[in-house]
């Protein structure tokens, strides 16, 4: 196949891929599209067979990862965590929509950060909904905010996201320098939201909540509390231990899951459909797709595009060029496609393509798969999000956000560096 046959079929496989994940008729899982168009670019010669399998294995400890990391979100929802949290932030507002906006920012922000934009998504946006007719508050502000903040607060610790985990290998830091690095452009990002927020949103903000008639709070679960504790702090620990953070959170989803069978509070086929196996083929399918994209021509696009160095021009222009793409081809795939051209130049490209695919997706629907599924949990809640609202929203905290964070990773490099 000549290059540029691979390099048209490669691109129409993986938009196809794409817009398949963003209908999912039927709910079909992604992966029914990703894997054969993944066998096609390998039947075709638009990518060698020992290059896709060479993908694949480099993809394959980060899809574990996220697998396990996922099911410890599920097990700590079962247990109550995340309801226990949206009730003190209910008891915490004391009628002021103010006061809950800011404890839905606090509370988004930790899970996304310690259990992944999917668990903020997936499970903490239903309580969020729950939280806000606790309190009788509109919960427009407060669902708005879980959708920007799984993406513009996974900016923080590997774990956060599957696009830190992938920027995490590339960029050879230890757990604890990436968290140091990137504490302060998480910081700065969530202060953007919540200042953008109370002003987009002033108008639902100022309405006095209703509260309806209370109810009981849902108990802490202290085991699940202090386990998830034990994992966060084990994370940083197998690092300084040369060792994968992913046996940290295998034994905290282990400790849990141990527990919840023995209640029988769940069963193994819940735990492992937790994993979302479907999901981890997707993303080792697409991966094999995307390398075929990039190595047929856009790989080279690329590189003439993005600008070497640390310097805050360059981090700017490699956190804008990693936004717009995230915008145009997803989050994963761009991400997939600028770390190859990213890595040689040091941590700190790294870490500002990760800050464009995790601000940009904020933009668009089609960002990133969070978004999406964050419009299906809307949907299902009778709340259909609204286009204009969610593009406005976008265009007023992404270029700012972007700007902000970079400028904050910047600062630290200077301060710090990479070492």
């Amino acid at each position: 196949m000549s290059t540029l046959s691979a390099e048209v079929v490669s691109a129409v496989l993986l938009v196809a891929v794409l817009a398949f994940a963003v209908v999912r008729p039927r709910g079909l899982p992604e992966a029914l599209a990703a894997v054969p168009a993944a066998g096609v670019v390998v039947l075709l010669g638009a990518l060698p067979p020992q290059q896709a399998r060479q993908q694949v294995q480099e993809l394959l400890p980060v899809v574990g990862f996220l697998a396990t990391v996922l099911v410890l979100a599920q097990l700590c929802a079962r247990d109550g965590l995340f309801a226990a949290a949206g009730d003190a932030v209910a008891r915490w507002c004391r009628g002021s929509a103010t006061r809950l906006l800011g404890g839905v920012f606090a509370v988004a922000s930790a899970v996304t950060a310690v259990l992944s934009l999917d668990a903020t998504v997936v499970l903490l946006t239903p309580v969020v909904f729950a939280t806000a007719a606790r309190a009788g508050a509109s919960a427009r502000p407060h669902v708005y905010a879980t959708a920007h903040l799984a993406n513009s607060a996974s900016l923080l610790l590997p774990v956060s996201n599957l696009t830190n985990l992938l920027a995490f290998t590339a960029s050879g830091l230890s757990f604890t320098r990436f968290a140091g690095l990137m504490a302060l452009p998480w910081l700065a990002a969530i202060a953007v939201e919540y200042a953008v927020f109370r002003r987009f949103f002033r108008t639902d903000l100022k309405a006095t909540p209703t509260p309806p008639e209370p109810v009981a709070p849902t108990p802490v679960p202290v085991f699940t509390l202090v386990v998830l504790a034990l994992t966060l702090a084990g994370f940083a620990v197998a690092s300084f231990a040369g060792a994968s953070p992913a046996w940290a959170a295998l034994a905290g989803a282990v400790l849990l899951a141990v527990r919840a069978l023995a209640g029988r509070r769940t069963t193994v086929r819940e735990v492992v459909r937790s994993a979302d196996l479907p999901f981890c083929v997707f993303v080792l399918a697409l991966g094999v797709v995307v390398k075929a994209v990039v190595d047929n021509g856009l790989g080279d696009a690329l590189a003439r595009v993005v600008p070497d160095g640390s310097s805050l021009p360059a981090l700017l222009a490699v956190a804008a060029v990693a936004a717009l793409l995230s915008n145009v081809i997803n989050n994963l795939p761009a991400v997939l496609a600028l770390l190859p051209i990213a890595a040689p130049a040091g941590p700190g490209p790294v870490l500002a393509v990760l800050i464009g695919v995790n601000v940009g997706p904020n933009l668009t629907y089609a960002g990133s798969l969070a978004t999406l599924l964050w419009r299906r949990i809307l949907n299902s809640h009778g709340t259909a999000p609204e286009l204009g609202r969610f593009t406005r929203l976008g265009l007023l905290t992404v270029p700012v956000t972007l700007g902000v964070a970079t400028v904050s990773l910047w600062l630290v490099l200077r301060v710090v560096g990479t070492g």
